[in-house]
């Protein structure tokens, strides 16, 4: 069961099993119901997939936890952080709902929405501390084209969906200004050192980073023209401002937000992450995509 905040969409859902603002032209299964009541959407659900925007997960989740079943598996599918408390989304999601982390898994890999709309293979980590729901999760979403793997790493898996956010927005500048892949590649090596540095720090497993939920979804985010992140950067990168693309309202590019409460969190815990510095100076303080790379380039040299 879909919640959809419009009933139009809902709707449409219903009876021509499309959905033509997100994904026109792709048929969805007959088995998918679609509802304007978010508390219908849930009522029953042995699995709740969370899948707003992030900064607007707490309110959203409010609406509907009168409406949760006991014992319910609350999914994220979010690559955020939350601006001003700087809690990862499993943390707001425990939070709000009053559930122990083993209610809460996340999804994350190299999952762009509309090749895996259509059919084609790829592959994802489903992440909880109950090996158990993990596993029922997994069962859940196995299909013939869609393979997830279990893990025990919420926090790596988190940190590697928020983090590849912001350095897409990094290659997406370099890519509308005109450089190549050397540049590119070099961007989303030393945005997987930031995301491993940081994901150090809070106790996440290093093999994640290594794996789909990290490098996997980092370069599936930087290079494809289906990614959000990388498309608003693109854009940025060709001298469009800021103000200028959020007036078009566009699907949501999480890391434009994120990327500040990520620096945040960083500094908090005196983690170095100069790339998402300068995408935070770029995209809230008025410094050119230009002007970012010059600053990553003249950066002190050390060793790798």
């Amino acid at each position: 069961m879909l919640w959809a905040r419009r009933p139009e969409i809902a709707a449409a859902v219903r009876e021509s099993r499309q959905n033509p603002d997100y994904l026109p032209g792709v048929l969805l299964p007959d088995n998918l119901g679609a509802t304007d009541d978010p508390h219908e959407a849930v009522a029953g659900a042995e699995f709740v997939i969370l899948a707003v925007p992030s900064q607007s997960l707490r309110d959203n989740l409010r609406t509907v936890v009168s409406s949760l079943s006991p014992g319910v598996v609350l999914v994220s599918l979010m690559k955020g952080v939350e601006l001003g408390t700087t809690k990862r989304m499993s943390e707001v999601i425990c939070e709000v709902a009053d559930v122990p982390a083993a209610q809460v898994a996340v999804v994350s890999g190299p999952n762009l929405a509309r090749e895996i709309a259509a059919g084609q293979p790829a592959a994802t980590v489903v992440a909880c501390t109950d090996g158990a729901a993990a596993a029922r999760l997994q069962a859940a979403c196995l299909t013939g084209y869609f393979r997830p793997y279990t893990n025990a790493d919420v926090v790596g898996c988190e940190l590697g969906g928020a983090v590849k956010n912001v350095i897409a927005l990094a290659t997406g500048m370099a890519e509308g200004m005109g450089f190549g892949d050397n540049t590119k590649a070099s961007l989303i090596t030393r945005g997987l050192a930031e995301t491993a540095r940081l994901g150090a720090a809070f106790g996440a497993d290093p093999l994640t980073f290594s794996g789909l939920a990290g490098l996997g979804d980092l370069v599936a985010t930087c290079t494809s023209p289906l990614s959000r992140n990388r498309t608003f950067g693109e854009m940025l990168g060709r001298g469009a401002t800021l103000e200028e693309l959020l007036a078009r309202k566009q699907q949501t590019a999480e890391g434009v937000k994120s990327c500040r409460s990520i620096l945040d969190l960083a500094r908090k815990h005196d983690v170095d992450m100069p790339i998402t510095e300068q995408v935070v100076a770029v995209v809230h303080e008025g410094q050119t995509p230009a002007d970012m790379l010059r600053a990553f380039m003249r950066r002190e040299t050390r060793s790798e």
